[in-house]
């Protein structure tokens, strides 16, 4: 089962969260019009190294289960082109969306 849901990031600005449940686990994203948080099914060394020239902006939490979590969670990694952004590892989701707009 699929969900795609508005999250509200403040300044009339929303995001897309959606939530792929898949069998013994879920994959979890928010995404704003330049870049994406998601759960850690997201390869950030792949991100940098074989699609370096994408200039991908994202980052990854671990261990987190719904879309309220991954808002809530500090980061795990980050790509360079998200970091280039100041978004940092140890940042919440939400405040990584924000610099994502």
């Amino acid at each position: 089962m699929m969900r795609m849901v508005p999250i509200p990031l403040g300044d009339g600005i929303t995001a897309l969260g959606v939530e792929v449940k898949l069998p013994k686990t879920t994959l979890l994203s928010i995404s704003t019009d330049r870049g994406y948080i998601m759960c850690g099914a997201l390869d950030v060394g792949l991100l940098n190294d074989r699609l370096k020239d994408r200039e991908i902006i994202a980052g990854r939490a671990v261990g987190v289960k719904t879309l309220e979590e991954l808002l809530a969670a500090p980061l795990e990694s980050v790509t360079t082109t998200a970091e280039s952004l100041g978004i940092t590892v140890g940042m919440n989701g939400a405040d990584a969306l924000r610099l994502m707009i």
